[in-house]
């Protein structure tokens, strides 16, 4: 979420848009104030922008893809008003087992945010499979959350949370959503999973927003399998450094277990008030 950094609260909204972003055609979309930022309402969230990225990726790629998606790199250049924006997919590395995307998102002609995805093959080597037991309570373990209530912004309020806190710097958290990703398009449960991870740096509280803002310049995601279904689960722990640098490390769950990780480097600026 790398917005500015005057965490003020918003009106709470009556009504939700259907979906975070309509398509306008030649990879143009308009987003609806579902996307306003935690940071700032008047800017997109990072974590929806992200999921139509990932999207555009497989609508560029097509049904036929016979690769699967193994990491996803996002460096966020900048703060994208709630607007149009475009997107351009490019083919760096092409290959039969391993391949290199690269998905560019602009705003009024600036790039606002690069993602980078290896794709690699996809075959049965289910007889090979190792995930080690990890204890994460299901959804029904953690007690609903109200995250706008702490977060401004539509995003967040768009959101169904549950959540719980282990200890200082950690969260066990299951967030889904109702409003769709694109209106009038087909999206995949991947894209709609990683249209929602990038809250993991919001549901810590390791430091009080009102004290000090702390946006992730980048988030990079590694998947060992495809995430389904409608939940996405994230098991937490911030990291605040002594020089304004901080880390996000995530967990990633879906309902049968551990699907990847996630890390966010953060920025930690404090607000003039505190500083």
């Amino acid at each position: 979420m790398r917005h500015t950094l005057s965490p003020v609260k918003s009106p709470p909204t009556n009504s939700m848009p259907p979906a975070y972003f309509h398509a306008l055609g030649d990879g143009r979309y308009l987003a609806s104030r579902a996307t306003a930022g935690a940071w700032n309402p008047e800017q997109q969230h990072i974590a929806p922008v992200m999921g139509l990225m990932a999207h555009a990726l497989e609508r560029h790629h097509g049904s036929d893809q016979p690769l699967q998606v193994a990491r996803l790199s996002f460096d966020i250049f900048g703060t994208v008003p709630v607007g149009e924006v475009g997107i351009v997919v490019d083919l760096p590395r092409p290959g039969r087992t391993i391949e290199l995307s690269e998905v560019t998102l602009t705003h009024a002609g600036r790039t606002i945010a690069v993602m980078r995805a290896w794709s690699l093959m996809d075959a049965d080597t289910e007889d090979l499979a190792l995930t080690p037991a990890e204890n994460f309570p299901a959804p029904e373990a953690c007690e609903p959350w109200d995250a706008a209530g702490i977060w401004q912004g539509d995003f967040i309020a768009s959101l169904e949370a549950r959540r719980r806190c282990p200890a200082p710097g950690r969260a066990q958290a299951w967030l889904r959503t109702p409003v769709a990703l694109v209106d009038g398009e087909r999206t995949s449960d991947f894209a709609r999973y990683v249209g929602l991870i990038d809250v993991a740096n919001g549901l810590t509280l390791a430091l009080d927003p009102a004290a000090a803002a702390y946006p992730n310049v980048d988030s990079t995601v590694s998947f060992f399998r495809q995430p389904v279904g409608e939940w996405v689960g994230l098991d937490v722990t911030a990291y605040i450094g002594p020089r304004s640098v901080g880390l996000t490390h995530t967990l990633l769950y879906d309902r049968a277990g551990c699907v990847g990780a996630l890390t966010q480097t953060l920025t930690i600026r404090r607000t003039p008030s505190t500083a």
